[in-house]
């Protein structure tokens, strides 16, 4: 994790947590923290590609059976999975959280806020040669259009963004927000045209930091954050009753 100002690497989440590791490492199941991590990898990458739909039931024997995982190792992860939000744990039964039009309204919401400001923090503080580096990052992702890519440009794009103000807090907060958003993100870059216009969004932004311009970098954050909600949550009204058919559960309202 990026600490301070600067950011050589990309900024990333932990793949296990201290308490994880205690339980993975119990001498009454020696279960290797590999396979937690792989079985959280795994579950967590079905959750937000759709694969598991929103709403779905699942069960600790079912993903047993699935990932020919054990039991510590599956607790572990879904134990994890609940903490981001991508879950729920009802008694003995876990679900998988259903897209929530509220969430991603209030989420939307709270990146209003912070990116901005670490958008101006990044103007205050990154270097030249940490901002060619997120300039690398958009570039890289540019000549690969498909759909994986799109969403690998727009979180390294952002994290590294946050980072680049030096704010941990800030960056962890739009973390968390990005990671509760990945499963609609997939919607967000479902055409070329919509990861193109992403691509291009982002390049006016890191211009502008680099350009020193903390007023119109932030203004173009704010402006791209609110853009791409307001036509995720029209695109999931148009399109509700056939989501919904495809067996996935949506809640809340479609208007803020």
């Amino acid at each position: 994790m990026s600490e301070a100002i600067g950011i050589p690497q990309r900024y990333t989440i932990p793949t296990v947590s201290p308490l994880e590791l205690l339980a993975v490492t119990d001498t009454t199941d020696a279960t290797p923290v590999s396979q937690t991590a792989q079985l959280y990898d795994n579950l967590r990458a079905a959750i937000l590609t759709l694969d598991i739909a929103p709403g779905e039931r699942i069960s600790e024997r079912g993903l047993e059976a699935r990932f020919h995982a054990s039991r510590t190792p599956v607790r572990a992860a879904l134990s994890r999975l609940e903490r981001e939000g991508l879950i729920l744990h009802e008694g003995r039964s876990w679900t998988v959280t259903p897209i929530d039009l509220d969430e991603i309204a209030s989420l939307a919401e709270l990146r209003g806020v912070l990116e901005p400001a670490a958008t101006r923090l990044a103007v205050e503080r990154a270097s030249a040669e940490q901002l060619a580096e997120v300039r690398g990052h958009l570039d890289a992702l540019r000549p690969t259009p498909d759909q994986q890519a799109g969403i690998r440009m727009g979180s390294t794009f952002h994290l590294d963004l946050a980072a680049l103000g030096g704010n941990r807090f800030i960056t962890d907060a739009i973390a968390d927000a990005l990671t509760r958003l990945e499963r609609t993100r997939w919607i967000e870059v479902r055409t070329p045209e919509a990861r193109d216009a992403a691509w291009d969004e982002h390049s006016a932004i890191i211009d502008a930091v680099r350009d020193g311009d903390a007023d119109r970098a932030a203004g173009l954050v704010a402006a791209h954050v609110a853009g791409t909600n307001d036509r995720l949550l029209g695109w999931i009204a148009q399109e509700r009753r056939r989501l919904r058919g495809a067996g996935m559960t949506i809640v809340g309202a479609t208007e803020r």
